[in-house]
Formats: C-alpha cells, sequence, structure tokens
C-alpha cells in the first residue's frame, strides 16, 4: 500500500519545493529582490498594498505542504517490513560475500630486517 503512495507523495514534494523556491524569490525583500522585476505590475494587479500580502499566504501554504509531504516521505521510508540489507539479500539470493581465509602458518615476512645501530 505504501508503494502507491510514495510516488505521487515524490511528484508533490518536488512541485512544492520548485514552487517554493520561486515564491521566495519573487517576494520584494528591504532591497527588493527579484520582486523589484514586478515594479508596478505588482502594485496594479495584487491591489494598493502589493504583492507583499498574498505571496506571504502563498509562502505559507506551500512551506506547509512541502513539510507536510517531507513528513509523510519520511514516515513511509521507515515503515516498510525489512531492513535494506535484508531485501538486498533476498534480491540476490545469496548472502553477504565471506572474506577469503588466511592461512594459518604465514611465512616470514622477506622485508628488510631492523640492524643493531653503528658505533
Amino acid at each position: 500500500m505504501a508503494e502507491l503512495l510514495i510516488t505521487p507523495l515524490t511528484v508533490v514534494h518536488v512541485i512544492a519545493c520548485m514552487f517554493l523556491i520561486l515564491v521566495v524569490l519573487l517576494q520584494p525583500g528591504k532591497s527588493g529582490g527579484l520582486g523589484a522585476f514586478t515594479g508596478a505590475a505588482a502594485t496594479q494587479v495584487f491591489g494598493g498594498r502589493g504583492a507583499g500580502n498574498i505571496l506571504t499566504k502563498i509562502t505559507w501554504v506551500t512551506g506547509t505542504v512541502f513539510f507536510a509531504t517531507s513528513i509523510s516521505l519520511a514516515y513511509l521510508s521507515t515503515t516498510e517490513d525489512t531492513a535494506l540489507a535484508e531485501r538486498s539479500v533476498q534480491q540476490s539470493g545469496s548472502g553477504p560475500a565471506k572474506p577469503k581465509a588466511e592461512p594459518r602458518n604465514k611465512p616470514a615476512s622477506s622485508g628488510p630486517r631492523p640492524s643493531a645501530p653503528a658505533k
């Protein structure tokens, strides 16, 4: 059942993310930001108070959708029955690869031996 929800939630999450970026960049700040490009058009379209009030409401709604989809996707990713390691073993059909055993009687290393200090 969770698999059916993950894809649409991810799509809504990405759209909310992109829209939230756009709305935040459009908001007029102290120095104008990208909202300065709208100039007088913002006053005509959004009323006498400008775009600030409506963009603030849109930001809150989009932020809430983004937050809700984030929490939902995190919950859905942790509610599956099997762990990732167990799923990979089930898919491959065998257990994890075992390291090769080293021989018990290792030959002495053939590297240089420390010598006594010269006098």
